[in-house]
C-alpha cells in the first residue's frame, strides 16, 4: 500500500467519524500544522480563520476542503496533527478502529509513518 492508499483509506475513515471530528477537533492548529507541511493554501488558511467564532463550522469547512483536495496526503496529515494532541487521543483510536476492511491496524500505522519518514527526508535533503 501506497501513501495515496494510505490517505484514501483514511478519508473513508474521517467520513465515517465525520461527526465526531466536528464536533471535537478544535481546528486552529490543525489549520497551522496543514499549512507548515502545504496541504492547504495561504488563502485557504485565510478563509478558514475567518470562521474562528465558530469552531465547528471551521472544522466542516477545513475537511471539505480536504475531502475535494487532490493532495496525496491530506488526511495522513490531518490524522497526524491530531495525534498531537493529548485531549484528541480517544477521537484518533475511533479512528484507528474503524474499520474499511482493506488492511489491518499494523500495516496501517507503518505507512502511515514510512510516508511522513519519507516526505521528511526528501524534504530536508532539498
Amino acid at each position: 500500500m501506497n501513501c495515496v492508499e494510505s490517505n484514501m483509506m483514511l478519508k473513508q475513515k474521517f467520513r465515517n467519524k465525520h461527526e465526531k471530528v466536528v464536533n471535537n477537533l478544535e481546528p486552529a492548529k490543525s489549520i497551522d500544522f496543514l499549512f507548515q507541511e502545504r496541504v492547504i493554501s495561504e488563502r485557504n488558511m485565510r478563509d478558514l480563520r475567518k470562521i474562528k467564532d465558530d469552531p465547528e463550522e471551521q472544522c466542516r469547512e477545513l475537511l471539505e476542503l480536504l475531502y475535494g483536495s487532490d493532495h496525496p496526503q491530506g488526511f495522513i496529515k490531518l490524522y497526524l496533527a491530531m495525534k498531537k494532541e493529548s485531549n484528541l487521543h480517544w477521537l484518533v483510536d475511533e479512528i484507528d478502529r474503524c474499520s474499511t476492511g482493506i488492511v489491518i491496524k499494523y500495516t496501517f500505522h507503518r505507512m502511515i509513518t514510512t510516508c511522513y519518514t519519507i516526505r521528511s527526508c526528501c524534504e530536508a535533503s532539498v
